[in-house]
């Protein structure tokens, strides 16, 4: 069994911070592997260690600065990876669903995955569609917000998936399938020391557009980003310093006076 996963680099921003124009200055920003992926990487790495898979391959979709953040999954146990990249995509704000799919699913025809792994959602868009519009383009079977998958796959892999209101769905799904996978699922790995020397000298396999046969005008999407702003806080927040000795009167006080206790 082949397992690909989609990985993501994502911004990580400092607590105080300023923006410029319809982005967070740079001075603001860090680089990390998106947390959702994480969980998936891990997933398909103790399905590998399990016998169940035979490759684990990471695809991604990013410049070459994010290299390094792509070679944490390899250093986590994923056999090669793939990235995506074309000047086209040099000056595009915001890739939307669409380009995305149409890029991935590009990937899935060649590699021929039996099951792909995604993350719910990425933490810097948070479309939480990619998964699915993919798995509908390829003509997968599909599951959402996976949150529990049996390690004896076979031809049908058992999943449990996490609706609405706390309510659980247990779900056979037939192979080969995308399953987008949610925090919690498992704990993922630190990189060893010796996986991380081992991610330098394994396969990155760095593909334009039109090596996967996609063309650019895929990554010109309907949505466009317009303005960024940091909300306004609409209460205000009461904070005390000391022990709960020290504080439990002046909390009390403040309760009744809202009207919350008598």
């Amino acid at each position: 069994m082949k397992i690909l996963v989609t990985v993501k680099e994502v911004a990580t921003v400092e607590d105080e911070f300023e923006i410029d124009g319809t982005e967070i200055a740079d001075q603001y920003l860090g680089a990390d592997l998106n947390e959702w992926d994480d969980y998936a990487v891990e997933e398909a790495v103790q399905l590998q260690e399990a016998g169940i898979a035979d490759e684990v391959v990471t695809v991604t979709i990013g410049p070459e600065d994010c290299e390094q953040t792509i070679r944490q999954a390899l250093a986590k146990g994923a056999d090669r990876a793939v990235r995506v990249w074309d000047d086209s995509l040099e000056d595009v704000d915001l890739l939307d669903v669409g380009a995305k799919t149409d890029i991935l699913s590009a990937v899935v025809e060649a590699e021929d995955p039996d099951l792909v792994l995604t993350g719910v959602q990425a933490g810097d868009d948070s479309f939480g569609a990619t998964g699915v519009s993919v798995a509908e383009n390829v003509g997968y079977q599909w599951g959402a917000v996976v949150n529990h998958l049996e390690h004896d796959i076979d031809e049908v892999a058992s999943v449990r998936r996490e609706l609405e209101g706390g309510v659980e769905e247990l779900s056979e799904i037939r192979l080969p399938a995308v399953l987008t996978i949610q925090t919690g699922i498992n704990e993922p790995r630190y990189a060893s020391l010796r996986g991380i020397r081992q991610a330098q000298r394994k396969e990155l396999d760095v593909q334009s557009l039109a090596d996967i046969g996609v063309d650019e005008s895929a990554v010109e999407g309907d949505l466009e980003l317009t303005d960024m702003y940091e909300p306004e806080s609409e209460s205000d927040v009461t904070v005390w310093e000391g022990s709960a000795d020290d504080t439990a009167a002046e909390l009390g006080e403040l309760l009744r006076d809202k009207g919350v206790a008598q």
